[in-house]
Parts: C-alpha cells; sequence; structure tokens
C-alpha cells in the first residue's frame, strides 16, 4: 500500500481544505514545487495534485504548478485532479508528464467519457468518487447525487480504470480518522483498486488501512496530518512495506 502525499492546489498555492469548503482553506506554502521536494525528500512514491480552482471551474487553472511539480521531478509518479473533462486535457496533462489523470465529476456525469478516456489512454485513468453519507458528490463537492458511490465503482468495472480514489468528504480535512468500513466496502463493491483519501490523522489509520490492503487498497492519500505533522510520511510508508 502506498502513502501518497496530496498536495491541493488554490491560487498557485498549497492550501487544505475542510470538507472540500473552498471558503475554508488553510494555506501551507505558496511554493508547490518545493512543497513536492519536501515529500519527495522524505520517500515518497507518488504524489496526489488536485486543481482546486480547475474543480469548480470545469477546466484546469493551477496547471502550470502541475506541470513545473512533473518536471522538477522526473520518474515520479504523479496523479492529477480537478477540471478534467475532456481528452484534450487528459492528453496536455499525460504529454507535460503527468502518470494517471483523475476523473471526478465527468466520470459521475458522463460515465462514456470514462470508457472514452481509457481506450484513448489506457493504463493512466482513474475515477475520483467522493462520496457524503455514501452518495456521489460532484463539481468540487458543491453537488450531492443520488447515487451511491460503491454502485458506480461497478459502473466502471469493465472499462479499465487503473484504480478509485474514494474520499469521505465529512472526514476531508478534518483528522477525524479514516472511514474504514466505507473504505472496505468499497474495495468489496468491484476488482478495481482503491485509494484511500479522507480523515486520515495517525499511524492507527496507516494500521488499520494496512490491515485490509488485501481487499484491494492500493494505498492511502494524506493531507491535513503531514503539514501538521500528525502523521510521518516515511514512517508510515515502512509500516505499510512492513505489513504486506
Amino acid at each position: 500500500m502506498l502513502i501518497i502525499p496530496a498536495i491541493d492546489l488554490k491560487d498557485g498555492q498549497c492550501v487544505r481544505l475542510r470538507q472540500g469548503a473552498m471558503e475554508d482553506s488553510t494555506v501551507f506554502s505558496d511554493d508547490p514545487v518545493a512543497t513536492a521536494g519536501r515529500w519527495v525528500d522524505a520517500g515518497c512514491r507518488r504524489l496526489h495534485l488536485v486543481d482546486l480552482n480547475g474543480a469548480f471551474a470545469g477546466a484546469p487553472v493551477n496547471g502550470e504548478a502541475v506541470t513545473a511539480i512533473v518536471k522538477a521531478y522526473p520518474g515520479l509518479p504523479v496523479q492529477i485532479g480537478g477540471g478534467i473533462r475532456n481528452l484534450e486535457t487528459i492528453e496536455h496533462y499525460i504529454h507535460a508528464g503527468v502518470s494517471y489523470v483523475i476523473l471526478g465529476t465527468a466520470a459521475v456525469k458522463r460515465p462514456v467519457f470514462v470508457r472514452e478516456a481509457c481506450r484513448a489512454f489506457p493504463g493512466k485513468v482513474i475515477v475520483g468518487l467522493d462520496a457524503r453519507d455514501g452518495r456521489v458528490a460532484t463539481d468540487g463537492w458543491a453537488e450531492v447525487s443520488a447515487l451511491t458511490a460503491t454502485d458506480l465503482a461497478k459502473r466502471f468495472e469493465a472499462d479499465g480504470v487503473s484504480a478509485i480514489v474514494y474520499t469521505d468528504i465529512a472526514r476531508d480535512g478534518m483528522m477525524q480518522g479514516v472511514n474504514v468500513d466505507a473504505t472496505l466496502a468499497m474495495a468489496r463493491a468491484s476488482s478495481i483498486p482503491v485509494i484511500a483519501s479522507g480523515g486520515i490523522t495517525n499511524l492507527d489509520d496507516i494500521r488499520a488501512l494496512a490491515a485490509i490492503a488485501h481487499e484491494g487498497i492500493a494505498g492511502a492519500i494524506t493531507g491535513r496530518a503531514i503539514y501538521e505533522g500528525t502523521l510521518d510520511v516515511a514512517e508510515a510508508q515502512r509500516l505499510c512495506d512492513e505489513t504486506r
């Protein structure tokens, strides 16, 4: 299981939100490349980038910061989400060196787009399912649909999706612990590997996820915990490696 540091980009800065609210953000750095370097130095094997402005705008806004990070650390797998709504944007990111693109709102509202993207860029597409009380949210979490996250995951099983990033919105940025039960339910809902996100606070959360990694948990995204120092990236990755 991979420990994946998150870098959320808003107006060119690295921030963390609470429950996805843009108006409730904490700025941790105004230098995204240096922030990425901090986690690279800690031994991370993948980075999770989110263009928060792009998620609301429906098109990339912080693309320059994303490209700068990819160029600064060649060979490090990077996944990017936020505002990716067409094949042209995916192509741009892949050509820039991004390893994976995350389709969120587009995946929910246009499931056929996921199939098209997987066909055009095999092995490069991740679906981001963000849920509030089990229901999928879209448009920067501003809208909640009637679809359940687990039902939607099953729909993408035959499309060739590389992974599902499952985020529990109620816990995201709140430092209240990861929702292990919901994450496990998502992993069991389909054969697609799941990357857990939202609420990870300390090593106990990583230990709980690592214990069920064999069910299909491929990674854990962590943001506020590593920025505020309640979780050490290197120690967490070491625990995951030892649990295999």
